[in-house]
């Protein structure tokens, strides 16, 4: 029985060898992770011990939400952006740009949805990409996605910042830093758990929600601007007048306000990661999120025009509103703080999604099969931190700077999102459901939004960056492409799919590599000899004088100790202690091919951790070379060292 220590990744249900085996086949039962949460109480009705490290629906919103969210802060402002060159006639679109929006919005949350009652094991686009589309358009929903999740967390990370650096100049050079500082903070907190992180960003969701609720409430009531301190001095962004606003500028300022849309999926990639019924609670999730993410968009954009507010240099369109609903006071610097905060940790939704959806691309061979380890506190640990290096080396490549990733954001979620919706139209037209035509209609009229959307931003930003996406994608693809490739060829080495012959007993040949007479020595034969038919202790000899004396000595002491084992001497031409034993075990090989040689290398484990730091790492080296050189099995015993 393995036993796991607290704080551990959980091992695969099997063995390493059967584990790179199911991966071969192509498995797709999960071997490699936990197995979802299915709601078994224990004794008495009690909670199943893994679900208190589960979420809540509350919890759900906290901790897979804060990206689309924060989305509030820069998605009316890119409409607005975008419809100003058409000067003041453009900015009385922002409403039913907006609204278009939202409508979408509802159009993805419920299909999301169904999404997660369709698949309750998480994915998402994925996960309906390989069902309904095949393997090819699932690999690329999964490669847009990753990227959008990567993307993510540095955006996120970099605009949280850049609004502290806006009120601290004398931070700005920092910037890089403290960057990675506060990615150091999420992924910290992510390693602890989903709940976890779920509770300690319950507060910042709350406060920001509160905010924009309460800048809406307030400016609905008001007739014109409290305040407009924020915007004054500050040069105006609108372009000349116009008296027409044509189809494209509007399609783009559409295309542009979707960027409001990400981490809409999210919830739907996590489910598994939600307490039983995982299902319903991620469903009752999804709701809120596009409830609350859509009455603070349209609110957003009814106050935009009520006090026909001006995109001005240096100022955001959020601060502005909050300026004009709440005043120049106290409640205007909660606001601009708390989304401050809220851009910082809306990375946490890819902390939340990245690791699952990289979990099930592990169980599918796509991915190695460390990505769908899980921690005690159900965290995909291999997941977490790769996603934080990953994003730490986009942060350190574009120095910290927002608007140098903004351009390469948001294409990979509506790659995502298309694929998602045509997927669900082919589940609806297989299923015999009343109300599926419906249903299918919905989806195939948000396929194709979004479709629109991707090629639109993609051709927009494409000189801006987006360019990198284009070329990413297939490089990913490619990549989950070879490593399931290697995966079924490790599969055909190993016969699996086959019934292979009877287990047979064969002779076994246990050689001991040793250097001295100590406990060490003693308890590494005594092993040998429970573990083979025979027995060989060989000891590796360099032609130096120095050596040959001490080799010599070993062999006086040998005889006088008489263990039962004769001492081979293997000489060596060079100082490689490696070599020696792999050309004796294969010499051993060719004259004794039905025998099974085994090499026991014997190591003392320190009683303290520093002390690892005085080992001569003698055995790493010698099973390093058997292991390259040889097919020797190769056991390394380990003699804990009694603590002072």
């Amino acid at each position: 029985m393995t036993t796991v220590s607290r704080g551990e990744d959980r091992p695969p249900a099997t063995t390493g060898a059967e584990d790179t085996a199911r991966a071969g086949a192509g498995a797709g039962n999960g071997a490699d992770e936990e197995p979802p949460d299915t709601g078994v109480r224990g004794p008495g009705g009690l909670k199943a011990p893994e679900d208190r490290h589960r979420l809540t629906a509350v919890q759900g919103l906290a901790a897979l939400s804060l990206d689309a969210m924060a989305s509030v802060a820069y998605g009316p402002e890119a409409i607005v952006l975008v419809l100003a060159a058409a000067g003041a006639h453009g900015l009385g679109f922002t409403l039913p740009v907006t609204l278009a929006i939202a409508g979408l919005l509802a159009v993805l949350v419920a299909s999301y949805r169904q999404v997660i009652a369709a698949f309750p094991d998480g994915g998402g686009a994925y996960a309906v990409a390989k069902a309904h589309l095949g393997r090819r358009p699932a690999l690329v929903a999964a490669a847009s996605l990753i990227l959008d999740y990567v993307l993510n967390v540095a955006v996120s990370v970099t605009a949280g910042v850049a609004a502290l650096t806006s009120a601290f100049p004398g931070l700005y050079d920092d910037r890089v830093w403290i960057c990675l500082a506060v990615l150091t903070l999420v992924t910290a907190v992510n390693l602890r758990g989903v709940v976890d992180s779920a509770r300690a960003f319950i507060v910042p969701t709350t406060v920001f929600v509160g905010s924009i609720l309460a800048i809406i409430t307030v400016g609905l009531f008001r007739s014109a601007p409290a305040s407009t301190h924020a915007a004054d001095g500050h040069a105006s962004a609108l372009g000349d007048s116009a008296t027409t606003v044509g189809a494209l500028l509007l399609l783009k300022a559409f295309a542009s306000g979707c960027s409001a849309l990400t981490g809409v999926e999210a919830v739907a990639n996590a489910v598994p990661s939600f307490r039983a019924p995982a299902a319903r609670r991620a469903q009752r999730t999804e709701v809120a999120l596009g409830a609350l993410l859509g009455v603070m968009l349209i609110g957003l954009s009814v106050l935009i025009g009520r006090f026909h507010l001006q995109p001005v240099e240096g100022v955001t369109v959020l601060a502005q509103l909050a300026d004009a609903s709440l005043g120049h006071n106290a409640a205007f610097y909660v606001v601009q703080f708390a989304t401050m905060v809220l851009l910082a940790l809306a990375a946490n939704t890819s902390f939340g999604g990245l690791p699952v959806l990289m979990a099930l691309l592990a169980r599918d061979n796509h991915l190695p099969h460390v990505f769908g380890l899980k921690a005690d506190r159900q965290v995909h640990r291999h997941g977490v931190l790769a996603l934080a290096a990953a994003s730490a080396a986009l942060l350190l490549v574009s120095g910290g700077d927002t608007n140098t990733l903004v351009p390469l954001f948001a294409i990979g979620v509506f790659v995502g999102f298309t694929l998602c919706q045509t997927g669900m139209v082919r589940h609806w037209r297989r299923q015999r459901t009343p109300g599926r035509r419906g249903k299918a209609a919905l989806n195939g009229f948000g396929a194709l939004l979004t479709g629109v959307a991707a090629i639109v931003v993609t051709a927009t930003k494409f000189t801006e960056g987006a360019w990198l996406i284009v070329i990413a994608l297939p490089l990913l693809v490619l990549v989950f492409e070879r490593v399931h490739r290697a995966y079924t060829r490790i599969g055909h080495a190993l016969g699996l799919g086959r019934i292979p012959e009877p287990p047979r007993p064969s002779r076994s040949l246990m050689i001991v590599p040793v250097s001295g007479i100590s406990r060490l020595t003693r308890e590494a034969l005594s092993t040998a000899a429970s573990l083979g038919d025979d027995v060989h202790a060989v000891t590796v000899v360099h032609s130096d004088p120095e050596d040959r004396r001490a080799a010599e000595t070993l062999r006086r002491d040998w005889e006088l100790w008489n263990p039962g084992t004769d001492l081979i001497t293997l000489p060596a031409t060079t100082r490689s202690l490696g070599r020696p034993i792999a050309a004796y075990v294969d010499e051993l090989t060719t004259r004794h091919p039905t025998t099974r040689i085994t090499v026991l290398i014997p190591e003392t484990e320190p009683a303290r951790p520093w002390q690892r730091l005085l080992q001569n790492q003698r055995g790493a080296v010698v099973a390093h070379t058997l292991r390259h050189h040889t097919t020797a099995v190769i056991c390394r015993l380990r003699f804990r060292l009694p603590k002072p």
